[in-house]
C-alpha cells in the first residue's frame, strides 16, 4: 500500500494501518516501497541505537543503487564538508573535515552512516545553525512570522513539552526562534545539495523531519520531499503518521525519564511553565 497520504492512511483499518508503519521489515525493502523524491528526511530519536543503523543501511543501500545524492546531517555545522575528503580517508580526517563534537554527538553511534557515504564517493555536509548564530536567532522576532500562525502555537507548545515544563514561560518565544532557525539553515543546506536524478538524505532527530513544523516549510515547491518517522516500537503510529509521510517501526528504544533528569540538573525550577 502507499504510504505517503497520512489522511487516507487514518482512515484504514488498524491492521493496514499497521502494516503501513512496520511493513516490509528489511531497509532495502523500506526503500522500495517509497516513491522517488529529491530529499529523504530520516527522523530520529537520538539514543535509539537501531535508528542510526538503519541510517547506514539506507545511505549503504541508495549509494549501491546509484541514488544517492548527499547527506546532509544535523551533528555538524554549517561548512563542514566532506567534499575534498577522498572516499580512502580515516575516521579521524573524515571527523576534523566534519568539526565533529563527539560529546554531542557520539562518533560511535553516527560514524558507521558518515563512513558509508564517504566509502561511496559521496560528500556529507553539516545542515545545522553554527553555534554563533543561535543567540541572534533568539532574538530575532521576524522568525515568529517564518511558520503559519498554528503551527507556531504548535512548535511553542512543543518546546514547553520538550523542556518538561521547566522553561520560563518568557525563553519560549526565543527557543522556538531557535528551532525555526536551525530548520531553516537545515533548508537551505538541502537545497544547495540536491542532485537531479537523486536523492539527498538527511539525518536529524524526528522534529526537525515533522512536515508540519520541521525542515519541510522551509523547502521550495520544486524539491520533492520524503519525511520518513524512525519510531520505537510501542509509539503512537497514528499521530505520527499526520506529520511525516512514512512511519517505520524500530525496536523499542532505552528507557529514560528525561524529565526527571533534567529536574535534577535544574534544582529549584518550577516543573510547569510560569
Amino acid at each position: 500500500m502507499n504510504c505517503r497520504y497520512p489522511v487516507i492512511a487514518l482512515l484504514l483499518p488498524a491492521i493496514l494501518l499497521a502494516a503501513c508503519a512496520s511493513a516490509p521489515t528489511g531497509t532495502a525493502e523500506r526503500i522500495a516501497q517509497l516513491p522517488p523524491a529529491d530529499l529523504m528526511l530520516l527522523g530520529e530519536q537520538h539514543d535509539a541505537p537501531e535508528h542510526q543503523r538503519i541510517e547506514r543501511d539506507v545511505i549503504r543501500s541508495l549509494a549501491a543503487s546509484g541514488r544517492l545524492g548527499a547527506v546532509a546531517i544535523e551533528m555538524a555545522e554549517q561548512g563542514a564538508t566532506t567534499a575534498n575528503v577522498k572516499r580512502s580517508a580515516g575516521e579521524d580526517e573524515v571527523r576534523d573535515a566534519l568539526r565533529w563534537d563527539d560529546n554531542a554527538w557520539p562518533w560511535l553511534a553516527y560514524g558507521p552512516a558518515v563512513m558509508a557515504a564517504v566509502r561511496a564517493g559521496v560528500p556529507v555536509v553539516g545542515a545545522n545553525l553554527p553555534r554563533t548564530g543561535l543567540r541572534a536567532a533568539m532574538g530575532d522576532a521576524s522568525l515568529d512570522g517564518k511558520l503559519p500562525g498554528p503551527a507556531l502555537k504548535a512548535q511553542q507548545q512543543a518546546i514547553r513539552l520538550g523542556h518538561c515544563g521547566l522553561l520560563p514561560e518568557s525563553q519560549i518565544a526565543p527557543m522556538t526562534r531557535m528551532q525555526i532557525a536551525r530548520d531553516m539553515a537545515m533548508a537551505r543546506t538541502l537545497t544547495d545539495m540536491a542532485v537531479p536524478g537523486k536523492t539527498t538524505v538527511m539525518l536529524s532527530g524526528s522534529a526537525h523531519a515533522d512536515r508540519a513544523l520541521g525542515v519541510p516549510q522551509h523547502l521550495p515547491e520544486k524539491l520533492t520531499v520524503h519525511s520518513v518517522r524512525l519510531l520505537p516500537d510501542g509509539g503512537p503510529i497514528g499521530p505520527a503518521l499526520e506529520k511525516f509521510d512514512t512511519v517505520w517501526s524500530t525496536s523499542p528504544a532505552p528507557e529514560r525519564d528525561y524529565c526527571a533528569e533534567m529536574k535534577r540538573l535544574r534544582p529549584g525550577q518550577p516543573a510547569t511553565p510560569q
